[in-house]
């Protein structure tokens, strides 16, 4: 014991309650008789002494005694270990300290020193993190995910083996997985196996071994049967947002009891853009001509050219009329065009700030500016049938009491424009809520119960777009791009990526998986919630205090998620991890709507699918289930809907993409609008529970 803790030893004992100084100075040891213990010369051992009394053990605290725990009491007298040599044994013995353990010797510690071989063993412990099992389609699964303690050795190999109940065996490599740098484990794809497996171990190319493992079953939850004649599939083909605002005006109209339509206050952009052209080759030089209005503001069609003025030392010049643009360029005094790409370029802009802006063409700097004929600007939108104007995003609201006094549940799809089938899962969900209201006990028990709220589509715009001009459009139609990036030839990257907009664990807060990049595919905008998409979800939110539960449906690939959404690079520190208890709600619940899912057709979320977003997928900086989570106090979860199918053929998994063909996009509507309804029950009965209290 160091000197500063010594003198604390006897007060420690007295706060803790240890009466020593009932034992009277006087009172003899105890009869049973003491084992012999001895020491050689200048030997070292802790010993547990029975002291006669409390004085004893007094001086010997203050004489620096090596006492190595906290004293305690038995049966009147006072226990204490110390550690001594053979001298200070003796005089222990002689002040009436009787030895009762030899706890431990120095030769002990020689014999239970670690060998190398020991060492290299406990350095490659292995450890299952997952090792789970289910049947789809006939066939079973096994999934695992190992961890070693080797984690700074980057070719350690792990094969683990895996035995069914009828002796079979095999076994499979595993791959190591690191995150920003960090070692976090070893795993593999389901493996396809003959028969449920009973055991699994894990080997290293170290040596390191796992102990035996039963895999379990997963999901191991299942929902309640529906009744006869529920009814259900109610999307019939991929809806367009003009589609998706005549089914929710037609919902509105065939439930009025049950319905409400909100309109978020945040109006779109609209399917609009700006109308461009080039004026030149850009192959050659080119100037990038833009009006500053969309294009639908009576700018599509308006023409601009350049011309030579054919007289000799004229400066630079422009006019306006008749919707033409006519840039008439500079000459020398032999009457040759002298005027490059910057000097129109930065005429046109200053000349006319508030109908057109002008940027040179990448490659087209300082270059001689060419005489062009008539060049039209057009906004480049296909979409004929689209309205142009701001779009007002809407929401369904479904219930019987919807005062705010029923717990909430938020579902809302199609944050990323190009991820089509998401649609089809939130209104396959509302439809089943109110045509099964009349006739099934257990759905008119929810909607009863549970105010529930769904935006089938977050980014009308990039819709859209993705619907008609480029089907792999993430992002919304804002372009923030300044300068040669608002070259036409970037029209297919320019927008904000709606689900890295948000304000919690943001790129603005040095979190990662979000981009300052105008063009990247993950571009966070100019700030937090700068886009009125990502603000109508928060509004909604925020509005409504009563929700307490929301699931952002994404695609593809079948994942299951819920904070923490991302972390920072250094040190992968992660946004904070919620309770043992949350932890455990969120497992717990998953399990069940992975259930409700697999239930229609055997689709399996995988279990190492199935976790906090930053773990199971990657850092997604600024997401919107990280707000509701840390900021408003929401149970948030996030689907990625459209999981791998196995191809018995090829013995391999398949992607099916953000618009898969029509009857696969079909099955994960039905499967996963399944998914939504257990998490209504889920609030429900959590409410039921008073897990949750409404604000």
């Amino acid at each position: 014991m160091s000197p500063r803790l010594r003198g604390a030893a006897t007060a420690a004992a007295l706060v803790l309650g240890l009466s020593f100084a009932a034992t009277p100075a006087n009172a003899e040891p105890a009869a049973d008789p003491a084992p012999a213990i001895s020491l050689s010369s200048g030997e070292h051992a802790l010993i547990r002494f029975r002291l006669p009394d409390q004085a004893t053990l007094d001086r010997l605290v203050a004489d620096g005694a090596d006492l190595a725990a906290r004293p305690r009491t038995d049966t009147g007298a006072v226990l204490a270990d110390l550690v001594v040599d053979d001298a200070q044994l003796a005089a222990l013995a002689k002040s009436g300290a009787v030895p009762v353990q030899l706890i431990q010797t120095e030769a002990d510690a020689a014999a239970r020193k670690p060998s190398r071989a020991r060492l290299a063993a406990a350095a490659d412990t292995l450890t299952f993190l997952q090792a789970y099992w289910w049947t789809t389609g006939g066939r079973t699964f096994l999934q695992t995910e190992v961890a070693t303690t080797a984690t700074d050795d980057p070719d350690v190999e792990i094969t683990v083996t895996w035995t069914t109940a009828d002796g079979s065996t095999g076994s499979y490599p595993l791959v190591r997985f690191e995150d920003s740098g960090e070692y976090q484990y070893h795993y593999a794809l389901p493996q396809p196996l003959p028969a449920k497996p009973v055991q699994v171990t894990a080997t290293s190319s170290l040596g390191g071994k796992s102990r035996v493992v039963t895999p379990a079953v997963w999901p191991g939850a299942t929902p309640p049967p529906a009744p006869a004649g529920y009814q259900k599939d109610f999307v019939s083909a991929y809806m367009t947002p003009t589609d998706i605002a005549a089914r929710i005006k037609r919902l509105a109209r065939q439930y009025p009891k049950l319905v409400d339509v909100i309109n978020l206050p945040n109006k779109t952009q609209g399917y609009r853009r700006t109308a461009v052209a080039y004026l030149g080759d850009p192959n050659a030089a080119a100037v990038v001509v833009e009006s500053v209005k969309f294009g639908d503001q009576g700018f599509n069609g308006v023409q601009v050219r350049t011309v030579d003025p054919g007289a000799r030392n004229r400066p630079l010049s422009a006019s306006y009329a008749d919707r033409v643009l006519t840039v008439k360029l500079a000459t020398d005094d032999a009457g040759k065009t002298i005027s490059t790409t910057d000097d129109v370029a930065n005429f046109i802009t200053a000349k006319y700030p508030q109908k057109f802006r002008a940027t040179v063409e990448a490659g087209s700097a300082g270059l001689p500016m060419p005489v062009v004929a008539p060049v039209r600007l057009d906004d480049g939108l296909k979409g004929t049938e689209v309205s142009k104007k701001p779009w007002t995003v809407q929401a369904l609201r479904i219930g019987k009491v919807r005062d705010g006094s029923k717990i909430g549940v938020l579902a809302y799809s199609q944050e990323h424009a190009r991820e089509w089938a998401t649609p089809l899962v939130t209104l396959e969900f509302a439809e089943r809520l109110l045509a099964n209201y009349a006739t099934d006990p257990a759905t008119r028990d929810l909607v009863d119960n549970v105010d529930v709220f769904i935006i089938p589509t977050v980014n009308p715009d990039g819709a859209n777009y993705s619907f008609n001009d480029f089907n792999f459009q993430r992002k919304n139609l804002v372009n923030h791009c300044t300068g040669a990036n608002r070259d036409p030839r970037y029209r297919n990257q320019w927008g904000v990526d709606v689900n890295r907009n948000y304000t919690v664990g943001s790129f603005f807060d040095g979190y990662v998986g979000g981009s300052a990049n105008c063009l990247s595919t993950v571009y966070s905008g100019t700030g937090e919630l700068s886009e009125a998409e990502s603000g109508n979800v928060i509004a909604l939110a925020s509005a409504h205090s009563n929700i307490k539960f929301a699931m952002n449906v994404h695609s593809y690939g079948g994942y299951f998620m819920w904070p923490p959404g991302s972390y920072k690079a250094q040190g992968r520190v992660t946004l904070p991890r919620p309770s043992i208890d949350e932890s455990k709600f969120f497992l717990d619940s998953a399990r069940r709507i992975v259930g409700a899912i697999a239930s229609e057709r055997g689709t399996v979320t995988w279990p190492a699918y199935t976790g906090p977003v930053a773990d199971v997928l990657y850092s997604a900086a600024g997401n919107s289930a990280d707000q509701l989570y840390y900021e408003l106090g929401i149970d948030a979860w996030d689907f990625e809907v459209g999981n791998d199918r196995w191809n018995e053929a090829t013995q391999e998994w398949e992607g099916m993409g953000f618009q898969p063909p029509f009857d696969e996009a079909h099955a994960e509507s039905q499967e996963y609008a399944g998914g939504l309804v257990e998490l209504v029950r889920v609030a429900k009965q959590a409410q039921d529970a008073s897990v949750v209290t409404l604000r």
